[in-house]
């Protein structure tokens, strides 16, 4: 397994996370933004929720304070474009993520996957490469019941302890979704693990990534 680190790179100063809803950054890419920030103390990471319910938006403030504990600049964005309904609400998510374009170039952007099966998912994965045309764009993936985990080709290697505190923020932060029968720890510890043993990850854990265009 080769192995690429962002542990010496003098250019990673500003991460942008997106996510469609309220506990998707968690759990897509949640143990990676951890282990950059105990990497780079400097690092600016913007973290921009596009959809959220009053109730889930105060979840999700919390959680971001969870996992962006320790970065200096934190900048926490939640909208409220109506749930499942991305696709329909297309033109106005494009304006907002365009102008947030035109304020920031972020040097490592995380959004959702393309073959993501649910529509929100995808909206956002298009419309992030259409605002951010020369960026290195990581997409993460979510467990659901829809089944669409696919072949990722770069892979977060994480430590059991790392992945305990993913795992407890998003369990402590979103009570809301508690009764779900897959919003579980067994579930989010299993696809860490899956992906720890595909990529030979010496603290037995990782998140994966499909890395579509990089430079280097």
């Amino acid at each position: 397994m080769i192995e690429l680190s962002f542990r010496r790179a003098k250019g990673l100063g500003t991460v942008l996370c997106l996510g469609a809803h309220c506990d998707d950054i968690e759990i897509g890419c949640g143990g990676t933004i951890l282990k950059l920030l105990n990497e780079h103390r400097a690092l600016k990471v913007h973290w921009v929720v596009l959809s959220g319910t009053p109730e889930r938006k105060k979840e999700a403030e919390r959680a971001a304070q969870m996992f962006l504990k320790g970065s200096r600049r934190p900048t926490v964005e939640i909208h409220d474009f109506r749930d499942s309904f991305f696709p329909y609400d297309g033109k106005a998510i494009k304006e907002s993520l365009q102008a947030l374009a035109a304020k920031i170039s972020p040097d490592l952007i995380f959004t959702h996957y393309r073959k993501d099966l649910h529509q929100d998912h995808r909206v956002v994965c298009d419309l992030t490469w259409n605002a951010f045309r020369n960026h290195c764009i990581l997409e993460y993936e979510i467990p659901k019941y829809d089944g669409d985990l696919g072949r990722p080709n770069l892979f977060c290697g994480l430590d059991k302890q790392l992945c305990d505190r993913k795992i407890k923020n998003i369990l402590s932060a979103f009570r809301s979704q508690s009764k779900k029968q897959w919003f579980t720890e067994d579930t989010f510890r299993a696809l860490l693990r899956l992906r720890g043993v595909e990529s030979n990850a010496p603290g037995r854990y990782a998140e994966a990534f499909y890395c579509r265009k990089a430079l280097f």
